[in-house]
C-alpha cells in the first residue's frame, strides 16, 4: 500500500523548512517567488494534498456542515439538500448529508458522527420523538437547526412549514368538494408532523360542522410507498369505505393510488387522493396527484443561511439571535380530487 506524502516530505525534496512548505501553502506572499516556485514544484512531484481534516482541526473551523434528514428516498429531502448545499457552497462550505431512515439509533449513531468530525453545524429533520439524541448533541457546543420541524421547548432556530395549516388546506378542499367521509394516512404517529397535518385536518372538519369521527386515521410505520400500498389494502377492506382519503406524504398518497389502480378502484371518481410535499412524481404520476406543496429548496437553504449566520458571528459582535421561521404551504390542485358529487 502506497503510503501518503506529508509536509515533511516536500520539505525534504524542495530543500527547505516545514515551516516554510507551510507559508507556501496558507501565505504564499510571505515567501519569496525563487523559494515558493521550488516548493510548488516540490509539491507538483510528489502529488501533495495537504490534510484539509488537520487545517480546520488547528484552526478550529470546519468547512464542513452536516444535514441529517428522515429519508433520503423521499425526493421532498432531496430538494432540501438541494437548498442547503446551495447555501452551503455560496459560502465556501460542503454539506456531509446522512439518512436516519426514520431510526432514533440510526440518528444518534450520525450525531455522535458529527461531533467527532467537528462540523461547522447541523441541519436535522428529528427522528427521535424523546428529544433523547438533541439533548445528547447538545452538550457538544455545536450549532445546529431544526429544519421541517418548529423548535418547540428549545431555544435553537428552525425551519418548518405549518402544517396545521397544511392539513386544513388539503381536507378543506375535499370538503368544498362535497365528501363527508374521509381517511387519514398519516405515517408514524410519533413524528410531529404527522400529528400537526391530523390537527389541521381535524379543523377543517370542526370548521365545516363535520363530526372528528368522519376521519378515520390509518397510521403506517414508514413514510414511503410501500407503506401507503398497505394502508390502500387496509382502505379497500374497510365495510364503510370513505370516499376521500388524505395521505401526510406524496410517496404515502402514490402508494394508495397504485393500490385502488391494482383494485379497479376509480380515482377520483370513487376515492378521491390528496398528498403533501408536492414532489416532482406528484404531477408525473398516471392519475395527477392534488398535494400540499412544502418549498422545500427554500427550506433548506434558509436553514443553513441560518446556521452560518451563527457559526459566523464575530468574537464581541452582536450575539446571533435565534430565529422560528414557518412557511406558509400552498394547494395544488390535480385531477386525484376533481370527482363531481
Amino acid at each position: 500500500m502506497a503510503q501518503s506524502v506529508g509536509i515533511k516530505d516536500v520539505a525534504r525534496v524542495a530543500g527547505v523548512s516545514v515551516g516554510t512548505v507551510s507559508n507556501v501553502i496558507n501565505r504564499p506572499d510571505t515567501v519569496a517567488a525563487e523559494t515558493r516556485a521550488r516548493v510548488l514544484s516540490a509539491i507538483d512531484r510528489l502529488g501533495y494534498v495537504r490534510s484539509e481534516s488537520a487545517r480546520q482541526l488547528r484552526a478550529g473551523r470546519s468547512r464542513i456542515m452536516g444535514l441529517l434528514v428522515l429519508d433520503m428516498g423521499n425526493p421532498f429531502f432531496v430538494d432540501v439538500a438541494r437548498g442547503a448545499e446551495r447555501a452551503a457552497r455560496a459560502a465556501g462550505l460542503g454539506v456531509m448529508v446522512c439518512n436516519s431512515a426514520q431510526s432514533a439509533s440510526e440518528e444518534a449513531d450520525y450525531l455522535s458522527l458529527f461531533a467527532e468530525q467537528r462540523v461547522r453545524g447541523v441541519l436535522l429533520t428529528p427522528a427521535d420523538a424523546t428529544g433523547r439524541n438533541i439533548e445528547a448533541f447538545r452538550r457538544h457546543g455545536i450549532p445546529f437547526v431544526l429544519v421541517d420541524r418548529v423548535a418547540e421547548g428549545t431555544t435553537e432556530c428552525s425551519v418548518s412549514v405549518d402544517d396545521v395549516a397544511g392539513g386544513a388546506l388539503a381536507v378543506r378542499h375535499l370538503v368544498d368538494a362535497g365528501h363527508r367521509s374521509f381517511a387519514y394516512v398519516s405515517g408514524p404517529p410519533g413524528l410531529n408532523q404527522v400529528r400537526d397535518r391530523r390537527t389541521g385536518a381535524l379543523n377543517a372538519l370542526a370548521e365545516a360542522g363535520i363530526s372528528p369521527q368522519a376521519l378515520r386515521e390509518l397510521p403506517t410505520e414508514r413514510l414511503d410507498v410501500a407503506a401507503g400500498r398497505d394502508a390502500g389494502a387496509r382502505l379497500l377492506g374497510l365495510a364503510d369505505r370513505p370516499t376521500a382519503v388524505f395521505c401526510a406524504n406524496d410517496l404515502l398518497a402514490l402508494g394508495v393510488l397504485q393500490a385502488m389502480y391494482a383494485a379497479g378502484v376509480g380515482v377520483p371518481d370513487d376515492l378521491a387522493i390528496v398528498g403533501y410535499d408536492d414532489i416532482e412524481f406528484a404531477a408525473a404520476a398516471a392519475v395527477p396527484l392534488t398535494s400540499v406543496r412544502q418549498p422545500a429548496v427554500t427550506m433548506g437553504a434558509l436553514a443553513a443561511e441560518l446556521l452560518l449566520e451563527e457559526t459566523e458571528t464575530e468574537t464581541g459582535a452582536a450575539p446571533h439571535e435565534h430565529r422560528r421561521v414557518v412557511l406558509r404551504p400552498e394547494l395544488v390542485v390535480r385531477r386525484s380530487s376533481l370527482s363531481a358529487r
